[in-house]
């Protein structure tokens, strides 16, 4: 390697950041699962298989859009949040956060997928009809994507985080069984909300939440600038939603 390439690779003395950092890291383990719990109780009423998803949505169409919008919003918000526990339990055991890491956020993505196929069921209730919906998702249910295929280690990626934070001792016992019983949330196109649903997403909120609070409460506040920098963009970003809301014209080009 010459020397001027050499002279552009980062130094290594700064060992203090890392990525996604405390703030983002902790408000993600915080914001994340109570997004995730919030859609599940908002369709709790409704039967969970696809059909009934669709009668719901025809019949309350802005509960049932708020619901799938916070289950996607969730799994967006969660993966710096993951992020963060993997960082701690790599410390001590960095096989298992690594495969544990990878099949999560893996999971996150695939979860995010379904709801762009869910999102298109809901539209074909909207410009075609409630019966050609049905029967559109119906046709195609078991239609091929290559998502599918890696169903299991979205899955089992659940219960590597877990062993990985009770390992490191990230958290405790009774928290890391409730974070590996994600494994059994069920994955799929228009899910709605099983009885056990709700109780695997509250063993979420058991396992991360306090650790966010955590990883937020070790280390000093944010500077003035960073509050200055956050400000200005939550600002832009809801300027933005009211402008899209406002001109949706602008949005199709």
């Amino acid at each position: 390697m010459s020397h001027k390439a050499q002279e552009n690779l980062p130094k290594r003395e700064n060992t203090t950041f890392w990525f996604p950092g405390r703030w983002i890291g902790g408000l993600s383990l915080i914001i994340g699962p109570f997004l995730l719990l919030a859609a599940a109780l908002l369709r709790i009423q409704f039967h969970f298989f696809y059909d009934a998803q669709l009668n719901a949505y025809f019949e309350q169409p802005v509960l049932i859009t708020a619901s799938y919008s916070c289950f996607v919003l969730g799994c967006i918000f969660l993966w710096p949040g993951i992020i963060t526990l993997v960082r701690f339990i790599g410390m001590k055991h960095p096989t298992l956060a690594l495969w544990g890491g990878m099949f999560t956020i893996l999971g996150l993505i695939g979860r995010v997928f379904h709801g762009g196929i869910d999102h298109m069921a809901f539209q074909l209730v909207d410009v075609q009809s409630l019966a050609l919906a049905k029967n559109a998702v119906s046709d195609s249910y078991h239609a091929f994507h290559i998502v599918r295929y890696f169903n299991g280690m979205m899955m089992f990626g659940w219960m590597l985080l877990a062993i990985g934070a009770y390992r490191s001792n990230t958290i405790g016992l009774i928290r890391s069984v409730a974070l590996a019983s994600m494994f059994f949330l069920p994955l799929g196109t228009l899910k709605g909300t099983r009885f056990e649903s709700t109780f695997l997403i509250l063993g979420l909120c058991i396992a991360l939440v306090p650790l966010g609070i955590k990883v937020l409460r070790d280390g000093p506040p944010p500077s003035r600038k960073a509050i200055l920098w956050t400000i200005a963009l939550v600002v832009g970003q809801i300027i933005f939603i009211i402008l899209s809301i406002l001109f949706p014209e602008f949005m199709r080009r």
